[in-house]
């Protein structure tokens, strides 16, 4: 089955932002990143089987400058790759760290492989 964590690192690679899922563990961590936090994986059943499912994630960006134009550049790809987004939001500050925190929430429907 396809899978939205990978087709998630692919954009971020392409866009040349580094990654992580889950926790960003390299040290020292750069200016800018990504990590991949999986929501949920719903499956839509008929006769009793799954057929498809739906995959969610949400992409935290963490940027020391200008978050706006990296998150605009991964919505942008994102929707290139028929991926949905389900929202978008400004988390906040963390100013142990000097960051801006943004989220964008992401969903794709995949068809059920056995």
């Amino acid at each position: 089955m396809s899978s939205l964590l990978a087709e998630l690192k692919t954009i971020m690679d392409t866009l040349k932002v580094p990654n992580e899922i889950g926790i960003y563990k390299a040290q020292p961590a750069p200016d800018q990143f990504a990590v991949f936090v999986p929501l949920s994986d719903e499956t839509q059943n008929a006769d009793d089987r799954p057929d498809n499912e739906v995959q969610a994630v949400r992409i935290s960006i963490f940027s020391k400058s200008n978050y706006r134009a990296l998150a605009r550049s991964i919505a942008d790809a994102v929707l290139d790759a028929d991926i949905v987004i389900t929202e978008r939001r400004y988390i906040g500050h963390e100013d142990e760290t000097g960051y801006h925190h943004y989220a964008i929430d992401v969903e794709k429907n995949y068809l059920w492989e056995e």
